[in-house]
């Protein structure tokens, strides 16, 4: 997948997670969480510049989702005790923290998965790939048709709470 629909994948997999968060009144919750996901969307891909790092290599595994949400939410659980003026428990920082790492690469190695290359998410402890070869990683309509489904749903649900 391209930019545009690993973007509109993140808004798809925050989705539900987004409703769950403002209908329990957390809209800065949801806020973060959601930026947080959009922003590390293509994380994963970093791999395309690193000098020997295999394109949908190690970054493109449920290890580096465990790595990358381990860090953010231990910077979640950093600036909770450095007590930087949040209503939030360290706990819960630290907890959106891990949000947005799972979220973020989860939704990524997801997006890939549409592909007919798919993503080996358990290297190394098996070589297994998934793919469910829908759509090409450059298919313009594929990944448009991702990122408006995103938008879309979005707008849906935001609009539905906000107005209701």
């Amino acid at each position: 997948m391209y930019r545009n629909g690993h973007y509109g994948v993140a808004l798809l997999v925050f989705a539900p997670i987004g409703v769950g968060l403002v209908s329990a009144g957390h809209l800065d919750l949801a806020a973060v969480i959601g930026a947080g996901t959009l922003w590390l969307a293509m994380l994963p891909d970093v791999d395309q510049r690193i000098p020997g790092i295999s394109h949908r290599g190690p970054t493109h595994t449920v290890a580096f989702a465990l790595l990358v949400a381990a860090a953010l939410g231990g910077c979640g659980l950093l600036v909770g005790r450095a007590g930087m003026g949040s209503p939030y428990q360290p706990s819960i920082l630290a907890g959106v923290g891990v949000a947005v790492g799972l979220l973020a690469v989860g939704s990524h190695l997801l997006a890939d998965a549409l592909t007919p290359m798919g993503v080996r998410p358990f290297w190394p402890l098996s070589h297994g790939k998934y793919s469910v070869s829908v759509v090409t990683a450059d298919s313009t309509l594929g990944n448009y048709g991702l990122l408006g489904a995103g938008v879309f749903v979005t707008a849906a649900w935001v609009g539905a709470l906000f107005v209701a």
